[in-house]
């Protein structure tokens, strides 16, 4: 029957679009290694019949005997020579994918990564970051990227391999997370603030300028909220995005800050910090990755690096001691 030019290349289509069995590879890789049905049988632990059912698939599949008849044994085809060597390359490439990873070499391992975090965690936790990564593994570079949101795009995409932070509404069900530590905001002024004598009471606190730290722009935040459960409401000067920025207005302009503790605790030295005396949760900063790099061995140490580091760094600077009157009427103030 006659075909028409449009059922040619209808075929021809369907041909190039049909997927060949991959394990047919690994059988001829040994046919043509062992130049023998009952041979390539043996070492692959199937029986001659099936073998010689694999050998003609082969054969469907390629177009080609492979293996003809010579004698009592077998010789391959001017295509079998062909595929020989070829096959055998990729079979080998295939097994080395799917074993395990060897066992990372740290003083070999060439990489950059890439992570991003909030303004503060570079400041105290980078420079103890960078030198246990260069006693470990000196190949190693790390790029440090601000955070201006906590959009899980940058992990999926791969620009960004790692990340701090507190997970929000915006992360991504799929994003693999582990605690770091926990902390908890603090009040920052400048040496001469009146707030660096006597008792800070909600009253004290909510009546001096604030500056707010605010990504997307809003006009109050979790503090504003428990001191509008006590009656108050304190006076923002201005916003920021950043805790960095929000400490140099406090150390510049006279301002509250509010931030937290252990993760600008090197943005503060030299200024009055204070317990803040509202009631408020305390938040988790945790390591975030995407699962397609769970299981590669460099980022697993990275990870590593990063927990131990953080863990090393766990007890934050001392806050002002309270005189036990002092601490009374704290307890009281803030019931």
């Amino acid at each position: 029957m006659h075909k028409t030019p449009h059922q040619s290349i209808d075929m021809r289509y369907s041909q190039r679009m049909t997927r060949p069995d991959l394990n047919l590879l690994i059988t001829l890789d040994v046919l043509l290694a062992e130049g023998s049905v009952a041979r390539a049988a043996r070492r692959l632990r199937l029986s001659p019949s099936a073998m010689s059912r694999a050998l003609a698939r082969l054969r469907e599949t390629t177009g080609d005997p492979l293996l003809v008849r010579a004698g009592r044994g077998l010789v391959p085809t001017p295509r079998a020579l062909e595929l020989r060597q070829r096959v055998g390359r990729i079979v080998e490439e295939a097994e080395a994918m799917l074993r395990p990873a060897e066992k990372l070499d740290l003083a070999r391992l060439t990489r950059t990564f890439t992570m991003r975090n909030s303004d503060g965690f570079v400041e105290n936790f980078g420079p103890a970051l960078l030198a246990r990564i260069a006693q470990e593994a000196s190949g190693v570079r790390m790029r440090f990227v601000p955070k201006p949101d906590k959009d899980s795009t940058p992990l999926r995409d791969g620009s960004v391999d790692l990340e701090t932070g507190v997970i929000g509404t915006t992360t991504g069900p799929e994003i693999r997370t582990q605690t770091l530590f926990r902390d908890r905001f603090v009040g920052v002024v400048r040496a001469e603030h009146p707030l660096c004598s006597g008792i800070v009471t909600p009253e004290r606190y909510a009546a001096g300028e604030h500056v707010l730290v605010s990504r997307r722009n809003l006009d109050k935040g979790p503090i504003d909220d428990a001191l509008e459960a006590l009656g108050l409401q304190r006076e923002i000067a201005t916003t920021v995005s950043g805790f960095l920025e929000a400490l140099v207005f406090a150390r510049e302009a006279g301002l509250i800050a509010s931030v937290p503790e252990r993760y600008t605790g090197h943005l503060n030295d030299g200024m009055f910090r204070f317990p803040l005396p509202l009631a408020l949760p305390e938040i988790t900063i945790s390591l975030l990755w995407h699962p397609r790099l769970d299981a590669d061995p460099a980022h697993r140490w990275l990870r590593g690096c990063v927990r131990d580091i953080c863990a090393e760094n766990k007890k934050p600077p001392a806050l002002p001691p309270m005189a036990p009157t002092e601490w009374s009427a704290f307890v009281k103030a803030t019931k």
